[in-house]
C-alpha cells in the first residue's frame, strides 16, 4: 500500500510540475507575441523606414530583425526603435543593407532620423499607455525637442504624457501645449 501512495504522490507532483511548465511556456509565448506586435507597430509608424521589408521574431524577449533596409542609418534606426520597447531584453540586428554599406553621414539627415525615432517612440509609448488618449495627442520633434499638443481629459493625463515624453531616450526638452477638456 505504501508503494502505491508514494507512486501516486510522485505522479501528482510530476503532473503539477508539467502543468506549471506549460503555463510558464504559454505566458512566455504570449509576452513574446505582445512584444512582437509592439515592435511591428513601432517600425510601421516610423515614416523613415520601409517596415514591410523588416521582419521581427521574438523569443524570450530577444527581438531578431531580418530583412533588407536602404542604409546603415536605417539599420541602426530600426534596432534603436525596437530596443527601447518595454519587455525587450536585447536586439539581434540581422538586417541587410542594400547599398553596400554606403551610409548617409549628412548631419541634417542624421538629426532628422533621430527626431523621427524620438517621435515614433513617444507616440508609440502614448498609444500603448492605457491612461493616455494617445490618438488625441500630437507629437512633433525638432532637434530632439518634443512638442505635445492636443486635448486630454485631465491634468493627471497631461502630466503622464509629458513625463513619458521626458523619459524617452535622446529627448532634451518637452514643450507642453496640451489642453485639458472642460467637459
Amino acid at each position: 500500500m505504501m508503494k502505491r501512495t508514494t507512486l501516486a504522490v510522485m505522479i501528482t507532483l510530476t503532473l503539477a510540475s508539467v502543468s506549471a511548465m506549460a503555463a510558464n511556456d504559454w505566458k512566455d509565448a504570449t509576452k513574446d507575441a505582445w512584444i512582437d506586435g509592439k515592435a511591428e507597430t513601432t517600425l510601421l509608424l516610423n515614416g523613415n523606414l520601409n517596415s514591410f521589408t523588416i521582419d521581427t521574431h521574438v523569443k524570450n524577449g530577444v527581438v531578431t530583425l531580418t530583412g533588407e533596409v536602404e542604409s546603415d542609418v536605417d539599420k541602426a534606426l530600426a534596432a534603436e526603435l525596437v530596443e527601447g520597447l518595454e519587455g525587450v531584453t536585447s536586439v539581434e540586428n540581422k538586417l541587410m543593407v542594400k547599398n553596400d554599406g554606403k551610409g548617409n553621414t549628412d548631419p541634417k539627415q542624421t538629426s532628422a532620423l533621430k527626431d523621427a525615432k524620438i517621435a515614433t517612440v513617444v507616440k508609440t509609448s502614448l498609444l500603448f499607455e492605457p491612461e493616455t488618449s494617445g490618438t488625441s495627442i500630437d507629437v512633433d520633434v525638432s532637434n530632439s525637442v518634443v512638442t505635445l499638443s492636443g486635448v486630454v481629459d485631465s491634468d493627471a493625463e497631461k502630466d503622464l504624457a509629458v513625463a513619458k515624453a521626458k523619459n524617452t531616450k535622446d529627448v532634451v526638452n518637452v514643450i507642453d501645449k496640451l489642453t485639458v477638456s472642460k467637459g
